[in-house]
């Protein structure tokens, strides 16, 4: 049996999305042009908090949160007509959770390269 490991799902994957830098997503979020979405878990925002103005929607329930029927999109609090800016700690789980945006038809969807770790460095406000 030949089983991917998820160095090479995050790699195919990467080949396939649209990966922006720390700065650029900063940009589009100050200017509010998307929608920035911490796919990180509750114990990882628990112990080293959470980006200013992001949308928490644990990887896990991704696909179910953007469905056109979701709490989410039928009140708003995630337009799906933005582009739709997703992070993780490192930027793994974002380079998939964005091929599978793209795969359930969403048009403008990216990943921030290095994610919380670098959003961190480059000027994102942390509330704790």
């Amino acid at each position: 049996m030949n089983v991917k490991s998820p160095q090479t799902l995050i790699s195919e994957a990467s080949k396939e999305i649209k990966t922006i830098t720390a700065e650029e997503a900063l940009k589009l979020t100050d200017e509010k042009k998307c929608n920035l979405i911490d796919l990180r878990e509750e114990g990882e925002l628990n112990n080293n908090g959470s980006i200013e103005n992001s949308t928490h929607i644990p990887r896990g329930l991704l696909e179910f949160s953007l469905n056109q029927n979701s709490p989410l999109v039928q009140n708003k609090i995630i337009d799906i007509n933005k582009e739709m800016v997703l992070f993780c700690a490192a930027g793994g789980r974002s380079a998939l959770a964005a091929k599978t945006l793209n795969d359930m038809g969403f048009k403008n969807v990216s990943h921030i390269d290095g994610g919380f770790n670098v959003m961190t460095q480059k000027g994102f406000k942390i509330k704790k």
